[in-house]
């Protein structure tokens, strides 16, 4: 039987303040995290798309919002809460981390653990995200979001798919949006949530993520609400001019005219 595809994580230094004594309180110390996890499917046959395999980001992110959440005393406590962020992901099956301290003794003490996907209880402590249709200028609020660009109104190519082709002129105009505005693109699902576990702003460039969607409209606006829903989005904002019609929108979601 062959062994199950395996990413990790070596070597990886990070300084914050951790410990049960006295004398750790107000003095942070470093912290070196190795992180391993065994797949769920083989590598073989993803075609070189990101949101195929299981993101290095996902640990690398488990340590940064494991430590962001609060001070621990234990070590044992902060690899219990990161095997728990790394197996949420669906693709990890098993999960092997290692932290040690590397200031309390001339060599590194610490604690290693292996936990299953299913037997420890996930914690969602990431940003909720919102999303936003750019239907005009608008002043982004702070958190998590995603820009959805509107379209671009130039004449597109005849011939060809038509569908395709708008989806990649809206991917030319999320690249025009993002450097107006000075943020990132984000084309696939990693990114976004990436995006969502820092808390930033990046403009959705569409047609990689919408183009084999069945019944999905390239209109911005159905992206808008597809993307939203996927995202399981906190709100959708819809920055509209107030003479231009709403869409039906589903009822769960907020709809703001002009600046937000």
């Amino acid at each position: 039987m062959d062994q199950p595809d395996r990413i990790h994580l070596r070597d990886y230094v990070v300084s914050t303040e951790i410990g049960a004594f006295q004398t750790e309180r107000g003095q942070p110390q470093r912290l070196r995290f190795n992180i391993e996890v065994d797949l769920r499917v083989h590598v073989s046959g993803v075609d070189d798309e990101v949101d195929r395999i299981l993101s290095y980001d996902i640990l690398t992110g488990a340590v940064a919002t494991v430590l962001g959440d609060r001070r621990y005393d234990l070590l044992e406590t902060v690899a219990e809460k990161i095997a728990a962020q790394v197996l949420a992901h669906p693709r990890a099956a098993e999960v092997r981390v290692t932290v040690e301290k590397l200031d309390r003794v001339p060599g590194a003490l610490g604690v290693s653990i292996t936990r299953r996907q299913a037997r420890v209880e996930v914690q969602d402590v990431s940003a909720p995200i919102r999303v936003i249709f750019h239907g005009r200028e608008i002043a982004l609020p702070q958190g998590a979001v995603a820009l959805v660009p509107d379209a671009p109104g130039l004449p597109l190519p005849q011939g060809g798919n038509p569908h395709e082709i708008a989806l990649l002129a809206l991917d030319q105009a999320a690249w025009a949006l993002a450097g107006r505005l000075g943020l990132t693109v984000a084309d696939s699902r990693t990114e976004l949530d990436w995006a969502r576990a820092e808390g930033r702003a990046v403009v959705w460039a569409p047609a990689r993520m919408a183009r084999d969607v069945p019944r999905l409209a390239a209109a911005p606006q159905a992206l808008a609400i597809w993307l939203a829903d996927k995202l399981e989005a906190s709100r959708l904002d819809w920055a509209l001019p107030e003479d231009q019609p709403l869409p039906e929108l589903p009822a769960l979601f907020h709809v703001t005219t002009g600046r937000i």
